[in-house]
């Protein structure tokens, strides 16, 4: 399989989408929800579930993260009837990956016509009124990886590369968030995001910097996909699991076990909070 680049983009998107819109059959899910480390589960209970390893799609690439299942799960939210299209893993730019690659899920599903994109992640936290089990809705991103998905020739013929960024991530799903977070009584509260490349986590002097530039919670997904979505006119949800606090905060010395245990423990509130979310579309 050729790798994806600026000279194949176009063409990349066609064959892609072509091969996901045949898997969708015809389906319009309500939504696209790309599900981060230690949040799979959510996919496992959709009812009427198909599945389409990322590895069947034309220039998609394969997720290298731990927990990282590398596959599209279509399926019904329990108790809601709405279909959804989710995403069992992701890609990251520490995995060897350029960001252009990491946005190309969110350019096919945007080809296929799904409205609504719910990005999540496990996030450490900078802002001290933010704890461990906390979910954050995202309201602002910075994009600290150091380059962006739409850098090159082709992304402008995909849509206007000069994305405006005012409300990137949507105020009306976002309380829709907060309306599901009050009535499922699940502890919601909203951040500024700050996307790093990774894959070392932070040292206490970065996240000092970080808490100075104005982020509230930090992780090395997202920002890509966000931009993506937004540069095709999709509408943006992010939700943060905070499983750590960020390093150097009240002795905080975060690794990825700890981050797993924890989003083991927030399984049932985030498939409650996120169905609930979806039955609202």
């Amino acid at each position: 399989m050729s790798m994806l680049n600026d000279e194949n983009l176009l063409y990349a998107i066609d064959q892609g989408a072509q091969v996901l819109r045949e898997f969708l059959g015809g389906e319009e899910p309500a939504a696209a929800i790309i599900l981060g480390s230690g949040l799979n589960p959510f996919a496992d209970s959709l009812e009427e579930a198909r599945f389409l390893s990322y590895r069947d799609v034309p220039f998609m690439e394969v997720s290298t993260a731990a927990g990282h299942k590398g596959r599209f799960v279509l399926g019904t939210v329990p108790g809601t009837g709405k279909r959804v299209l989710c995403m069992q893993g992701r890609l990251h730019k520490y995995e060897g990956y350029t960001a252009m690659q990491v946005a190309f899920p969110v350019w096919l599903v945007a080809e296929c016509g799904v409205p609504v994109l719910i990005t999540t992640n496990a996030a450490g936290a900078i802002n001290r009124e933010i704890h461990v089990g906390d979910f954050c809705l995202m309201t602002d991103q910075l994009n600290l990886t150091g380059t962006n998905p739409l850098v090159g020739r082709s992304p402008d013929l995909v849509a206007d590369r000069f994305v405006p960024m005012l409300g990137a991530f949507d105020a009306q799903l976002r309380g829709i968030a907060h309306r599901v977070a009050y009535r499922e009584g699940v502890s919601v509260k909203q951040c500024v995001y700050a996307g790093l490349l990774g894959p070392s986590l932070e040292t206490p002097a970065e996240i000092h910097m970080l808490e100075v530039l104005g982020a509230d919670t930090v992780a090395m997904s997202v920002v890509e996909e966000v931009i993506a979505a937004r540069h095709r006119g999709m509408r943006v949800l992010g939700i943060s699991l905070i499983t750590n606090m960020g390093c150097g905060i009240e002795g905080s010395n975060p690794n990825s076990d700890e981050i797993m245990d924890v989003a083991e423990t927030r399984e049932d509130d985030f498939a409650r909070l996120v169905a609930g979310i979806v039955g609202e579309l």
